[in-house]
């Protein structure tokens, strides 16, 4: 029979049932997905989360199966609730082992983090993998947090200024390098423009560094930046872009280092190697003048001789005599000469002789008078009388060539140049000053230094320092007194000579007696003057132009004394003396050469207690040489 409105109703327990049973089969369904891929690893019995979670599910299936099952039995038994009587207290117990369940679920979520968001189908070893990974993260976050509190401790202790500067030009950063350098503190700094430590004028290009940098550019330069209380830097200074998470410049990185002391330090190694240069140069120049001058020497030693030969033969033909003593004159000169040009060479020492300091200013003040030119004036004042000294004439006057030389340089307008002489107590003194620029006291204090120079790219700063070595070798002592703006005197002290040694005479020594004397020299026109000279004063000579030479011609005769020359081809003359003194000992032996003999002893070639003649040689020169070669006793040979 058909169905009345009423019963096609579906009633309120009706739905109350259909729910519960929904509820049910998504429970079970979601119990059974959970449960499938664990039964298939096999871990229902070691993954407790997965197990505890079905469970869970499981219960909740159950208990709304349960209240479906009990609201049916009390529909059919025409009750009102859904609860049939004599059920409630198995749904009490139901829910209180679902909340039982539900405990110990949360305990298990203590261990098991993953159920804040990742997978649960794990096994207990990969729980613990996902633990020991997550202890590594928290310890990798831990260690970068420590290298970034170290780095910023770094940046913040480092002598170096570094600043944080944006785009804008201002400070963002400051630390306590920047502080030192700077004089400002981070409080008062940050926030400032970057011109608080570069002044307006360099505000421009300071922008313009940035915009580089805001572009990717790493910039690095010099320049003097301004201490907070105004005293300039010399500053090397590098800036470099800040960049976001993604790339985009944002500020720069400003790193600064005061440069003062390093660029002093390379100015210093630049002037040791200018000096070094300077030295290589000399000494270049010294072996060169060296060589010339012995070269000269033996040139000048053939002019002087035969020409004080040719003085002799004259005697009754007074012009041609005077034209010779020109000639002799000229000689001497030329000798002087080559003396200067010895002074470059190691070891080059003077003459002394004994020479009127008064008489030596006013010959200088004649050479003078062109070599300072017409603009300037020369005051002499010589001496009240006669001042001896003992030194070498062509240095003292070399002396006094150098600081005249040295006054015309700072008077390049003109001026006075004043040479004076006179005595303090036991000192004979020589003044010469000048009305030119004067020297502030740190040039004045390094003007004798060799190489020290403030005429850049002409001077070689070598004219005073040999003026003062000349001095000092003769015993003496110079000094300087100058002020900027109004001149400059040096002061040569020389110590006087209280007995003066007598001139030595033309006078030649006693005759030869015939002794027999052994010449060496390679050049033949010096060995026949050499030849000449001993035989007019009675030697006898035997003559050779080499060391091996010698040997053969001597045999085994007996010589009295050897003349030899220093550097010769195939043998020295020391190498030939050593060779005689095998067969004996006790024979004199006088070197004689174009090099001087400071030089000689200097450069290791000749024992300085040698005898030894210079040339250019005169007859008395050799004779008096030989002589007392001759007469020194045997143990002083």
């Amino acid at each position: 029979m058909p169905r009345t409105a009423a019963e096609e109703t579906i009633v309120p327990e009706q739905l109350y049932i259909l729910g519960n049973l929904v509820i049910m089969v998504a429970y079970a369904s979601i119990m059974t997905a959970i449960l499938v891929p664990v039964i298939r690893a096999k871990q229902l019995w070691s993954n407790k989360l997965a197990v505890t979670t079905s469970m869970i599910f499981f219960s909740c299936a159950v208990g709304h199966g349960l209240h479906a099952f009990m609201a049916i039995r009390a529909s059919q038994d025409g009750g009102h609730g859904h609860l049939q009587p004599g059920w409630e207290w198995p749904s009490a117990a139901w829910d209180l082992f679902t909340a039982l369940v539900g405990v110990y679920y949360w305990t298990l979520r203590r261990s098991y983090k993953v159920l804040l968001g990742g997978s649960i189908f794990t096994s207990p070893g990969e729980q613990h993998r996902i633990s020991e990974a997550d202890a590594r993260e928290q310890a990798a976050r831990n260690a970068a947090e420590k290298h970034r509190a170290t780095l910023a401790a770094v940046v913040e202790h480092t002598d170096d200024a570094i600043i944080g500067v944006n785009l804008e030009g201002r400070v963002t950063a400051w630390n306590r390098g920047a502080e030192r350098l700077f004089g400002y503190n981070a409080g008062s700094a940050i926030g400032q423009p970057m011109s608080i430590f570069s002044g307006d004028s360099a505000a421009a290009d300071q922008m313009a560094m940035i915009a580089r940098v805001r572009h990717g550019e790493r910039v690095h330069y010099e320049a003097r930046r301004v201490h907070r209380n105004g005293s300039p830097l010399e500053l090397s200074i590098n800036m470099a872009p800040i960049r976001d998470t993604v790339g985009v410049v944002t500020g720069v990185s400003v790193t600064a280092r005061e440069i003062s002391a390093l660029k002093a330090a390379a100015d210093e190694r630049r002037a040791d190697e200018d000096r070094a240069h300077q030295v290589q140069r000399m000494e270049s120049l010294g072996k060169l003048a060296g060589g010339l001058a012995h070269d000269f020497n033996n040139i000048l030693g053939i002019i002087v001789n035969y020409t004080e030969f040719a003085i002799d033969e004259t005697a009754d033909k007074p012009a041609v005599r005077e034209d010779l003593e020109h000639v002799r004159a000229a000689a001497d000169r030329a000798q002087d000469l080559t003396r200067q040009l010895q002074t470059f060479t190691r070891g080059a020492g003077g003459r002394p002789v004994d020479v009127d300091l008064t008489v030596a200013l006013e010959d200088a003040r004649a050479r003078l008078e062109p070599l300072v030119g017409e603009n300037i004036t020369i005051v002499a004042r010589p001496g009240p009388g006669p001042m001896i000294v003992h030194a070498d004439p062509g240095q003292l006057q070399r002396v006094i060539e150098q600081l005249a030389t040295n006054a015309r340089d700072a008077m390049p307008d003109g001026g006075t140049l004043v040479l004076e002489a006179d005595i303090a107590g036991d000192q004979a003194r020589l003044l010469v000053s000048d009305t030119g620029t004067g020297m502030p006291p740190d040039v004045a204090d390094r003007v004798f230094e060799p190489f020290f120079t403030t005429k850049a790219g002409k001077g070689a700063g070598m004219g005073l320092a040999a003026a003062y070595g000349m001095v000092t070798e003769a015993g003496g002592t110079i000094a300087v007194y100058s002020e900027p703006g109004v001149g400059t005197t040096f002061r040569v002290n020389l110590p006087l000579v209280k007995v003066m040694t007598a001139p030595e005479t033309g006078t030649l020594p006693p005759s030869g007696d015939g002794r027999t004397i052994l010449v060496v020299e390679h050049e033949p026109a010096l060995m026949r003057a050499a030849t000449r000279i001993l035989t007019v004063a009675g030697y006898r000579v035997i003559a050779a132009a080499t060391g091996p030479e010698a040997l053969v011609v001597v045999g085994d005769r007996t010589v009295d004394a050897l003349i030899t020359d220093v550097v010769m081809p195939d043998m020295t003359g020391p190498r030939l003396a050593e060779l005689l003194h095998e067969r004996a000992p006790t024979l004199p032996v006088i070197f004689m050469s174009g090099y001087s003999s400071g030089m000689l002893d200097a450069t290791g070639q000749l024992d300085p207690a040698a005898p030894f003649v210079e040339k250019p040689f005169t007859a008395h020169d050799l004779l008096t040489t030989v002589h007392r070669a001759l007469h020194r006793t045997p143990s002083a040979v």
